[in-house]
């Protein structure tokens, strides 16, 4: 049964309350979890487990790396299998700081001016954290009693494509909607997708570089080729596939020609004195919501070995490819599932509703020009939209901030909307 509690009040707390969460934010900006180098979050974990644990939440705490926990923290519903379920999802880890980096102070002592909150992770995403914590605060305080479960996921990872979500949802964490409280300029959104990839050029011999005019010239009778000149026809082949989904794909809420496919990264030869047996090329490919990573790989494997077939040497030795990763610093590779919304989510309702009320203005609904962990979550069913405090022209940037009314108006929201969401029955019920 609802609660004759009045959200509004507890809402109110917030204006009252304002530097304890001004607080909480700094207190975890403080904590140094830059990633790259990643493998430092441990004591930001401990302090959010605690911080959890004192709210009355149960503790699941493990290494997804050393030096590197997930934490999640669950609160039982006083009727759980009649009320709906909630996941609030953020990453502990940071963008990393680079020292020549012309910051104004420590982007690790944050902040407090005009109107701002300035220190490494605000935007992306600590603020969102913070306020989302001290939202379930204050519904505590006030008395109130979820009658469907609560789960705060505090996950690693997530700069370098670390999924320490993908770690959560495979331990069979589940609700009836989630929230990744990340960047979002407090727009809910989905996302397109991304994955990385080496495509490989490998010639079975190493030649000497005198023999080069033995491969090129009339009569040289050397069937042979530079790995490097021959993965130059793999990138134009590239180039006219991105051209190509350009003009034929699209999809709401994306400007034309999101899809892209990025040559990032090239690796090739040995030395000068040969010619290059071997040439690697990393790519990152942007993809839209309505498609998925092994279709993507699919259809440019499928172009780039038709390229390499045109040509003498690639149709011999075509090229292989390396999909994907778990984590930019271990393997150098990683994967973002995408994820669409959809308006009529129940779920995606109650926050607007609740963004609504809050704020006095309807939300805008669309699509995030980047990639959060939200697609793990929808990928295991969980319909997932983005929300939270911060935009993108901040995040990673040097004297990163957030601003204050935005940060107090989010957590306004998300009073409103955990409380509701909580109270509301789950659709088979209704």
């Amino acid at each position: 049964m609802k609660q004759t509690i009045d959200p509004h009040q507890v809402q109110r707390e917030v204006d009252n309350r304002k530097d304890e969460l001004l607080e909480l934010v700094q207190a975890l900006v403080r904590y140094k979890t830059p990633s790259p180098p990643a493998r430092n979050t441990v004591a930001a974990q401990t302090y959010i487990a605690s911080y959890l644990e004192d709210l009355g939440f149960s503790i699941d705490k493990w290494d997804v790396y050393k030096g590197d926990p997930n934490v999640v923290g669950t609160l039982k519903g006083t009727e759980p299998d009649y009320y709906n379920s909630l996941i609030i999802n953020g990453h502990i880890d940071v963008a990393e700081v680079d020292d020549s980096e012309g910051w104004n102070t420590d982007p690790f002592d944050p902040v407090i001016k005009d109107g701002n909150i300035y220190g490494r992770g605000t935007a992306d995403m600590k603020a969102g954290k913070a306020a989302s914590l001290f939202a379930i605060k204050l519904l505590k305080e006030a008395g109130v009693k979820l009658p469907g479960d609560l789960i705060y996921q505090s996950v690693i990872g997530e700069e370098v494509g670390e999924a320490g979500t993908l770690e959560c949802c495979r331990r069979g964490y589940d609700a009836d909607f989630a929230v990744v409280v990340d960047t979002s300029d407090c727009h809910i959104q989905g996302q397109g997708g991304v994955i990385t990839g080496w495509i490989t050029v490998q010639s079975p011999k190493t030649f000497h570089d005198a023999t080069r005019r033995n491969m090129l010239h009339a009569g040289g009778s050397l069937f042979g080729a530079s790995a490097i000149e021959k993965m130059m026809k793999i990138i134009e082949g590239l180039q006219s596939l991105e051209q190509h989904w350009a003009v034929t794909k699209s999809y709401p809420g994306f400007p034309a020609g999101m899809n892209t496919i990025n040559p990032a990264v090239i690796e090739g030869g040995r030395h000068a004195a040969f010619i290059a047996d071997k040439c690697s090329l990393w790519i990152t490919v942007h993809f839209y919501p309505d498609e998925n990573h092994e279709d993507i790989i699919k259809e440019i494997e499928e172009h780039v070995l038709n390229v390499a077939a045109a040509d003498p040497w690639l149709r011999e030795h075509p090229p292989t490819f390396d999909w994907g990763g778990q984590s930019m610093i271990e393997d150098r590779g990683e994967i973002f599932p995408s994820l669409a919304i959809n308006n009529e989510w129940p779920g995606l309702k109650t926050l607007a509703s609740s963004h609504q009320h809050s704020t006095g203005t309807l939300p805008t609904i669309g699509m995030s020009p980047t990639v959060t962990d939200g697609g793990w979550l929808a990928e295991a069913g969980i319909p997932t939209v983005i929300y939270g405090p911060g935009d993108l022209q901040n995040a990673h940037a040097v004297n990163e901030h957030v601003p204050i009314d935005q940060l107090l108006q989010f957590t306004k929201v998300m009073i409103q909307f955990i409380y509701e969401w909580c109270h509301t029955k789950k659709s088979k019920h209704n």
